[in-house]
């Protein structure tokens, strides 16, 4: 059961009585009728815009002609994110990702009803992408659900194979690029994203009751789950973050060939990500590794400088075209 409502972008949406949305915005929810394509347009573009700010910066340097593209595809990894991330109840997330992945396949089938997928729909068709790297995230978004812990660093690579290096793959499909090459470059980068992203937040994964860090390195280095637990920075801990720490560098440096082999106009945004990361990596090292319950963060002069040198580079384009 559910009743009708209106989200800020005047879309219909169904509001669910089920438990399993409580967590979640109402406008997640899946409408009652599929919205027109204009207004599933405004739907991704508003979420976009005002969901991660960080995207809203990126999406400056991206071809206007690409832009609503990536708006759609970020509306479908924020919300299959936040499915798997927000809802505070592993069974009720898995429900909620069932229910989303009937959606994608409804937008391959042609019978989509949630906005995301509306717009979704003329993406895929205009791009050819595999239906594959969605379904993929979502497996992520699953694993997250009953795996909390993994043994070696080739576990953790295997689940950045569904969790990050998919987005690598839409990107590069969006920017008309489908070879094989690429994409493992491509691999290389999304996968140390992933890795800076889970040394920055050992703390905050801990707290969803998740450890990324492997648990062969915690062993090798001398480190118990209660050190982390009781946000103990030994030295023990921060030998291992250290040595996580170069090991997302040289992921870093095995994909930075990927700027070269793009468009200039990709290449930006690429280059704008990359140092992002390798910022992310910098900070942790600033603060003598001890990220347990102090979450290391680029500070706003780096992102201005980030952001300046990129839109620089943006600029020089434009004069060179």
């Amino acid at each position: 059961m559910s009743s009708i409502a209106s989200n800020d972008s005047g879309v219909a949406i169904a509001v669910p009585v089920s438990q399993d949305w409580k967590n979640l915005p109402p406008e997640y929810a899946i409408p009652a009728q599929a919205p027109t394509a204009g207004e599933a347009q405004i739907y991704c573009r508003h979420l976009a815009r005002t969901h991660y700010e960080n995207f809203s910066v990126a999406s400056w340097f991206l071809p206007a002609r690409l832009r609503q593209d990536f708006f759609n595809v970020y509306a479908y990894c924020r919300i299959s994110d936040d499915l798997g991330d927000e809802v505070g109840n592993p069974d009720a997330s898995l429900r909620l990702l069932d229910q989303w992945e009937a959606e994608l396949d409804a937008c391959y089938a042609g019978s989509p009803r949630h906005p995301v997928f509306v717009a979704l729909a003329e993406t895929v068709r205009k791009h050819a992408i595999p239906k594959q790297a969605f379904v993929d995230l979502l497996t992520a978004f699953r694993q997250d659900q009953r795996v909390t812990r993994y043994s070696t660093f080739e576990d953790l690579i295997g689940y950045c194979r569904f969790s990050a290096n998919p987005v690598g793959h839409l990107v590069l499909y969006l920017c008309g690029y489908r070879d094989q090459e690429r994409q493992a470059l491509s691999d290389f980068t999304c996968t140390a994203l992933q890795l800076a992203n889970f040394w920055q937040d050992v703390s905050v994964d801990y707290s969803k009751r998740r450890i990324y860090l492997p648990l062969e390195d915690l062993q090798r280095f001398g480190v118990s789950e209660d050190d982390i637990a009781q946000q103990h920075n030994t030295s023990a801990f921060c030998d291992m973050m250290h040595f996580e720490v170069n090991r997302a560098r040289d992921w870093f440096a095995r994909g930075l060939p990927l700027i070269e082999k793009v468009d200039r106009e990709l290449a930006i945004d690429l280059d704008l990500f990359s140092r992002g990361g390798l910022e992310i990596l910098n900070a942790i090292e600033a603060q003598g590794f001890n990220v347990l319950g102090h979450r290391p963060a680029i500070s706003k002069p780096r992102k201005l400088a980030l952001v300046a040198r990129a839109a620089w580079g943006k600029l020089a384009q434009g004069r060179r075209g």
